[in-house]
């Protein structure tokens, strides 16, 4: 894939009204929206990291490759979501399109031309790198402690919270799940069955689920 052609490399950042945008039009200004096919790579594991990414249709996998060969997924990021953000130089993760995807791609260094809305939104990417963090010491702390019904749980609750809508689509395959969750895919399975059986979800596809009982869902994942 080539080097997209970002805005604000022919954009007239003298303009006085690029100070008086907010840090959302500014992302958009300075970035560009990229399509990506399923399965293709957005960024791979030990780039360098200068551009940030949020996902405007679609949904992204970020993967690790362990020395010994294994795949270790990250997390996963629906539209809304900033991703790639890292606090070294390379991307520890690579990002592949779970789906066919929209993704907005933007210089990360090129925020420097937008005074005070540009210091706005690196504040912003700031405070999601550290969520992002936080998010991957809850799941360290899941892998440790939890069972595997718990681990299931847990994680349609957070797909069907972040993603907001009655019904929630699970763009990834259960095999993804597992290797997100350290589980076989066959226990993934075992669970969601378990899951509905046990009242908490109600499935009307093997990718589309409700929380049917969201209360005692929240007790479950919290204990």
């Amino acid at each position: 894939m080539s080097t997209p052609v970002f805005l604000r490399d022919c954009a007239d950042v003298t303009d006085p009204r690029a100070q008086a945008i907010s840090p959302v039009e500014i992302f958009s200004a300075i970035g560009v929206g990229m399509n990506f096919s399923i399965g293709e790579e957005i960024y791979a594991q030990d780039e360098q990291t200068d551009m940030v990414y949020q996902v405007q249709r679609g949904a992204v996998r970020a993967s690790r490759l362990l020395v010994d060969g294994r795949r270790q997924i990250a997390g996963f990021y629906y539209p809304g979501d900033l991703f790639g953000l890292e606090t070294g130089l390379t991307h520890r993760a690579s990002a592949e399109a779970l789906c066919d995807s929209r993704i907005l791609v933007a210089r990360r260094s090129a925020l420097k031309h937008y005074g005070e809305a540009g210091e706005r939104l690196e504040h912003l990417i700031w405070r999601a790198t550290g969520q992002e963090l936080g998010r991957a010491q809850d799941h360290m702390m899941l892998l440790a402690r939890k069972s595997a019904y718990e681990r299931v749980a847990g994680f349609l609750s957070d797909v069907a919270a972040r993603q907001g809508e009655a019904w929630s689509e699970l763009a990834m395959s259960r095999q993804d799940i597992a290797d997100h969750l350290g589980l076989t895919i066959e226990t993934v399975s075992r669970m969601i069955t378990q899951l509905q059986a046990d009242g908490l979800v109600a499935l009307e596809s093997c990718r589309r689920f409700r929380i049917a009982a969201p209360d005692r869902l929240t007790d479950l994942v919290a204990a």
